[in-house]
């Protein structure tokens, strides 16, 4: 199973209607968003003149660069199929791309609040919520689930059952009968990275006007991964050690700027 979705751009009209669902679904703090729509044009294409929306969100990707660059040290955990009941066990770390339904996840609680894995996303689908900083972070990694508590309820995700135009289907790619396959099969596509291949789960469909609109304003690139886990290393070292310089009275807040200072020019 692969859970997906499918953008008719043929029928959204840009109401942010889905916007506003996830973010009272999720409580998702402004200016952060979990999913968005971005206006595109009026602009001219190879096919002529072209006006569409980009709404996006977390493409739970084939090969997710977000999972590999996190830096927490993976622990084993046992996955169920909710429809056949089988289980499966894995290293995680603290995000994740589940076996059996195709979903990327975080776990908050190991969670380091790094960035690393935000960083690494090349649709920025990923923040950090500095409303769920603890000791040990300064906030928690969030996107979408694809409602993965509503889905196991049988339900849709939060954006689908609100679209008032029904631009939004989910479903399972890997079953030829569902209606995100059907769409496939009618040429939807999803927006792969121009340098590599990562395997976008959510698609697009519509005319080659809006497209043609959306790929060349939107087709995205892959983050330097080195880079990335570079500054992941670097983040999850500068919180315990502002921690501690603050608990050393002598030091106080000095040194901790001080740790902080030290971070931001080796990042540099």
């Amino acid at each position: 199973m692969q859970y997906g979705m499918i953008i008719d751009l043929e029928r959204c009209v840009g109401c942010h209607a889905c916007t506003i669902a996830c973010r009272a679904e999720w409580e998702v703090p402004v200016p952060y968003q979990r999913n968005w729509v971005k206006r595109l044009g009026p602009t001219m294409t190879e096919f002529g003149m072209a006006a569409t929306y980009y709404p996006g969100l977390c493409n739970h990707c084939d090969k997710p660069p977000c999972v590999d660059v996190c830096p927490v040290d993976k622990t084993d955990m046992t996955f169920t199929d909710s429809k056949s009941g089988n289980t499966k066990t894995m290293k995680v770390a603290a995000t994740w791309k589940d076996p059996f339904d195709g979903t990327v996840q975080v776990d908050k609680s190991r969670c380091v609040g790094c960035g690393a894995c935000a960083d690494a996303c090349p649709y920025g689908a990923r923040y950090v919520n500095p409303d769920q900083a603890d000791s040990e972070s300064d906030g928690k990694v969030d996107k979408c689930t694809h409602c993965k508590p509503r889905i196991e309820q049988g339900l849709v995700p939060a954006c689908v059952q609100t679209c008032i135009t029904e631009a939004r289907i989910f479903g399972d790619l890997h079953d030829p009968e569902s209606a995100v396959s059907k769409y496939v099969k009618k040429g939807a596509k999803g927006l792969e990275v121009a340098d590599g291949h990562i395997g976008p789960n959510t698609m697009y469909y519509g005319n080659k006007k809006d497209i043609s609109l959306l790929f060349s304003d939107y087709t995205p690139k892959l983050a330097n991964v080195d880079m990335v886990k570079r500054r992941a290393m670097i983040a999850s070292l500068v919180h315990p050690a502002m921690n501690k310089a603050k608990e050393i009275g002598v030091l106080g807040l000095a040194g901790a700027m001080l740790v902080k200072g030290l971070s931001q020019k080796d990042d540099k």
